[in-house]
């Protein structure tokens, strides 16, 4: 298949494209480089640098089978300081990649959902620019028959993963503070619960969930990609061993608990996570 991925140089974008280009496939990828590097380009696929919301930006991308839309300003905490970039990433960028799809007749979308929807969606920018996200599939898909699946992550981490900067995830910054000998920085009690999913296990709901939707199998469902078992930030520090700790206060916007119970994507795409985050943290450092 010819695959379209936005985002394709994040996190995850740079693990789904590797996985897809040794599946057989040939990948286009957007991406602005905001938190994507050229260091997360793979051989054998094609980069174009720029950003969703840009006019014109998807002219002349052509015979595209099936798109994955990850390309968004993608965490809680500097959704605060930058409302207005992460609400019209989050939104009007998926606007265009879904009538994008919608005027090249119907091209499937997986599109990358969050967890976060769980919770208070007005509780920060981030959240609730994802929930409009995920309506804006919901509205293509029903007025427009456009094929869509929506899939939640919950709390990724893994190779490539950010480890500095305000778009870095909790485990991203606790490597980076062990390996910098610097303290790891605890919020709030700690007793905070988080589902930690393996990238390479959102990868293979993603490339499942593409597969099925492209052939009709599934269509217009919402997957909850989450490994099922969650860790406080305490135990987490703990996988560090006797590295020192550090309290710091609470921050805002942020759920006490995630966990995800639901098992849709079990039972339509066969999914099941394997990867455990405290073996992982041991083993990687």
């Amino acid at each position: 298949m010819r695959i379209l991925v936005t985002g394709g140089c994040g996190f995850i974008g740079t693990n789904l494209i590797e996985k897809l280009l040794k599946g057989g496939h040939d990948v286009v990828s957007i991406d602005n480089y905001y938190t994507g590097f050229k260091s997360n380009e793979h051989d054998g696929a094609q980069y174009i640098h720029g950003d969703i919301r840009e006019e014109g930006i998807l002219d002349g991308i052509d015979n595209i089978d099936l798109i994955y839309h990850l390309a968004a300003l993608a965490r809680i905490q500097p959704s605060f300081e930058e409302p207005t970039p992460t609400i019209d990433t989050n939104t009007q960028g998926t606007q265009k990649v879904l009538e994008y799809a919608r005027q090249n007749d119907n091209i499937p979308v997986v599109y990358a959902g969050s967890s976060s929807v769980h919770g208070n969606v007005h509780a920060n920018p981030y959240s609730f620019s994802k929930w409009q996200g995920e309506e804006l599939v919901k509205l293509y898909h029903q007025i427009y028959e456009l094929p869509t699946i929506v899939c939640r992550f919950y709390n990724v981490y893994g190779p490539k993963q950010l480890v500095d900067g305000p778009y870095c995830t909790v485990v991203g910054v606790f490597m980076n503070q062990y390996e910098e000998k610097q303290d790891i920085t605890i919020t709030w009690d700690g007793e905070q619960r988080r589902d930690f999913t393996h990238v390479y296990d959102i990868v293979n709901g993603l490339i499942l969930s593409g597969e099925k939707l492209v052939d009709r199998d599934v269509n217009g469902q919402f997957f909850e990609l989450g490994s099922g078992e969650n860790y406080s930030i305490n135990e987490l520090a703990d996988a560090f061993g006797e590295h020192p700790k550090v309290k710091i206060p609470k921050r805002p916007g942020e759920m006490r608990e995630t966990l995800c119970t639901d098992t849709l994507a079990n039972e339509l795409l066969g999914w099941e996570p394997k990867e455990n985050l405290i073996k992982w943290v041991k083993e990687t450092i």
